[in-house]
C-alpha cells in the first residue's frame, strides 16, 4: 500500500517538474536567438506593461486619437509592402513601437502596413480590418493623399510623370530598329499604351484610378531598363527634337486646316435656311398680289417715329433682329425697321413677316432693285476688284454708304448688322447729342481689351494718299450698331469720299476685310465715342467674354466667323440668340431648324 502511494507521489513531482522546467528551459533557448537591442526593448515594455484586462484596448484607444501628431513615413523599397509606422504618444513624449503577437520588429513592420494607418489633414484613421485591404492598393492610395495634404489642394504631379513616362517611351521606341519585334519593344509598347488608357482624362492625381499607379511604377521599370539599352543622351536628344519638330508641324496644319473649314462653313448657306427661304418664296407666291404688302407700310416715311435699318439676305437672322429690338423697346409701336435685301430673298422676307409680324413696330421691306440708281452707281465703282468672299463683295455690305440717299426724308437713323441680338431699349440713343459728328459708335482701339482692332493691320499705309492723311494709330471702332445723323452726313459729303477710296489703285489694299477698313477712312474724325456697354463685340470670335460684360450689353455682336445661326457657333453665347427665334414654325420644323 505504501509502495503505490509511493509511485503516485514519485509521478506527481516528475510531472511538477516537467512543466516547471520546460518553459525555463524554452525561454532561456529563445532569449540565446535574441538580439541586445531587442532583450532590452522587450524589458523596457515588460516593465512598463500593466497587466489587466482592457490595458491594450487603452493603448490602441489611444493612439486613435484625432489629436495625435501625424506619424513619419518611410517607404523602403517600391516592390516592397513593408513600411514602419512609429505612432507619437499623447502622454510623456515617448515613442513606442507598437508590437503585436510579441513578434520581432519586421513583423511589427508588416503588421503596421496591413493595418493601412493613413494620415490626413492632421487626423489618423486606423482600419482595423487587415484582412479586406491589399497592402499595395493602400501604400499607392496613401502616397497620393498624402500629396494632396501636404499641397492642401488637388495636384497634378502624379499625371505630369505619367505623360512624361509616355513620352519617354515613345522616343525610346524610336531608337528600336523598323519592324523590330523583341520582346522588349513589344512589352514597352504594351505597357504605353496601357497606361495612356488607364490615365484617360485624368487632369488631376485625385481623378487617377489605383491601376494607373501600379501600371506607372511597372513603366518606370521598364524606362530604367531602356535607359540601360540606350545610354547616349545625344542621340535621345535629337530624337526629341525631331518629335518636337515634328509635333509642332502636325498643330501648325491642323490649325490651317481648322481656319480653312471654319471660313468654308461660314461662307457656305446651312441647308436648313436654304430650305427655310424656298418654302417661304414658294409660299409667297401663292398669296395674291394685292396681300403681298406688309401693313403700316406708311410709316415709314414718317421722321418722328424711331427708324432702324438692317441689310441682309438671311431671314432668320433678319427676324432675331427685329423681334430682339422690339422685345427690348419700351414703346414698340414708335419703331420702324427698314429691311433692304437683294431681289433672290425679298419673297421669302417678305413671307416670313406677314407670317410672323412684330407686334406694333412696323416694317418696310425692300429690295435692291427698288434702288435702281444705286445699283447702276456701286456696279460701275466696284467691277474692277476681285474677291472669291462673298460677305465682302456683296452688294448689301457696302450699302450703308448711301444710307441719306436711300432715306432721303429722315434726319437719323439706326443701323444694325443682321450678326446682333439686341437685350436694352435702344430708343435712348436718340437722346444722345453727337456734337455734330456723324456717327456714334463704340471705339475699338483699347490696346488688349478683347475688341481691340489695330488699322494697321487692316489698312495699307504705304500708300501715300492713305499715310499723309492717317496714322497707325489712329482710334478704331466697329459697325453693327451705329447711331448715324444723316444731316451731317449730307452736309459733309462723305459718300464721296467714300469713292474716293474705292479706286482700284487704293481698294485692293482695303477691301480684304470688308468694309470695316473703308469706314475707318470714311469716317475718319467723325466718330462720337458711345459707352462701350452699347455694343458688346466678338461674340463670334472669342470664347473668353466674361458672361457678366454680355449680360450688360445692350446690343451683342456676334461679329467673326462663328455666327449664331451656324453650328460651329460658339455654344455658351448661342442661346442669347436662340431665345428670339420661333422655333415652333411649321417651316422650321419641316427643315430641321432647331436650338
Amino acid at each position: 500500500m505504501k509502495a503505490g502511494r509511493r509511485c503516485q507521489r514519485n509521478a506527481f513531482l516528475c510531472m511538477l517538474a516537467v512543466c516547471v522546467l520546460a518553459p525555463l528551459v524554452f525561454v532561456s533557448h529563445h532569449i540565446k536567438h535574441v538580439s541586445p537591442r531587442d532583450r532590452r526593448e522587450f524589458l523596457e515594455d515588460f516593465s512598463r506593461t500593466k497587466f489587466g484586462s482592457d490595458a491594450w484596448r487603452l493603448k490602441l484607444a489611444q493612439e486613435e486619437d484625432a489629436g495625435l501628431e501625424e506619424p513619419k513615413e518611410e517607404v523602403l523599397k517600391d516592390n516592397k509592402l513593408d513600411s514602419l509606422v512609429r505612432n507619437s504618444s499623447g502622454e510623456g513624449g515617448h515613442t513606442d513601437e507598437v508590437k503585436v503577437d510579441g513578434d520581432t520588429e519586421e513583423n511589427v513592420r508588416r503588421s503596421g502596413e496591413k493595418n493601412g494607418s493613413v494620415i490626413e489633414d492632421g487626423h489618423s484613421h486606423q482600419n482595423k480590418d487587415a484582412s479586406t485591404s491589399s497592402g499595395k492598393e493602400m501604400n499607392d492610395r496613401q502616397q497620393v493623399q498624402n500629396t494632396n495634404a501636404r499641397a492642401g489642394r488637388s495636384t497634378d504631379i502624379k499625371v505630369k510623370e505619367m505623360k512624361d513616362q509616355i513620352i519617354r517611351a515613345k522616343a525610346y521606341l524610336h531608337f528600336a530598329p523598323p519592324g523590330s519585334n523583341s520582346h522588349f519593344v513589344k512589352e514597352l509598347k504594351l505597357r504605353a499604351r496601357e497606361l495612356e488608357k488607364a490615365m484617360g482624362d485624368a487632369s488631376k492625381d485625385v481623378e487617377l484610378h489605383r491601376s494607373a499607379l501600379q501600371k506607372s511604377r511597372m513603366m518606370e521599370g521598364l524606362l530604367s531598363k531602356a535607359q540601360r539599352l540606350y545610354p547616349d543622351c545625344s542621340e535621345m536628344a535629337t530624337k526629341l527634337r525631331s518629335m518636337a519638330y515634328n509635333a509642332e508641324e502636325q498643330v501648325q496644319a491642323q490649325r490651317k486646316q481648322t481656319e480653312y473649314l471654319l471660313q468654308l462653313a461660314a461662307r457656305t448657306t446651312p441647308k436648313g435656311l436654304h430650305c427655310l427661304s424656298m418654302r417661304l418664296t414658294s409660299e409667297y407666291f401663292t398669296v395674291p398680289p394685292e396681300e403681298r404688302s406688309v401693313p403700316k407700310k406708311e410709316a415709314a416715311r414718317n421722321r418722328d417715329l424711331y427708324h432702324f435699318a438692317v441689310f441682309s439676305d438671311n431671314v432668320l437672322a433678319c427676324s432675331v433682329v427685329v423681334n430682339s429690338t422690339v422685345a427690348s423697346a419700351k414703346k414698340p409701336d414708335n419703331i420702324v425697321f427698314h429691311v433692304v435685301t437683294d431681289p433672290l430673298n425679298f419673297p421669302a422676307i417678305s413671307m416670313w413677316f406677314l407670317q410672323n409680324p412684330p407686334g406694333k413696330a412696323a416694317v418696310d421691306i425692300q429690295s435692291l432693285e427698288s434702288f435702281e440708281w444705286l445699283w447702276k452707281k456701286y456696279n460701275t465703282t466696284l467691277q474692277k476688284r476681285n474677291s472669291h468672299d462673298i460677305r465682302f463683295t456683296s452688294p448689301l455690305n457696302h450699302l450703308r454708304f448711301y444710307l441719306p440717299e436711300m432715306f432721303p426724308t429722315l434726319d437719323r437713323i439706326l443701323f444694325l448688322d443682321h450678326d446682333v441680338v439686341v437685350q436694352k431699349d435702344l430708343t435712348k440713343l436718340w437722346d444722345i447729342d453727337l456734337k455734330q459728328k456723324v456717327i456714334g459708335a463704340v471705339e475699338t482701339c483699347q490696346n488688349g481689351d478683347h475688341s481691340f482692332l489695330p488699322m494697321n493691320a487692316f489698312v495699307n499705309f504705304s500708300d501715300p494718299f492713305i499715310s499723309g492723311r492717317f496714322g497707325a494709330d489712329s482710334c478704331t471702332w466697329s459697325f453693327g450698331m451705329n447711331l448715324i445723323d444723316l444731316n451731317e452726313w449730307r452736309k459733309k459729303d462723305l459718300t464721296a469720299i467714300y469713292h474716293q477710296y474705292l479706286q482700284p489703285e487704293r481698294s485692293k489694299a482695303l477691301l480684304g476685310a470688308g468694309s470695316l477698313p473703308l469706314g475707318w477712312l470714311t469716317f475718319y474724325d467723325q466718330v462720337f465715342a458711345l459707352d462701350r456697354r452699347w455694343h458688346v463685340l466678338r461674340l463670334g470670335h472669342d470664347v473668353d467674354i466674361p458672361l457678366s460684360d454680355v449680360e450688360r450689353g445692350a446690343v451683342l455682336h456676334y461679329d467673326g466667323v462663328r455666327k449664331p445661326w451656324l453650328d460651329i457657333a460658339v455654344a455658351k453665347y448661342k442661346p442669347y440668340w436662340s431665345s428670339h427665334v420661333s422655333y415652333e414654325h411649321l417651316f422650321l420644323h419641316q427643315c430641321n431648324i432647331h436650338p
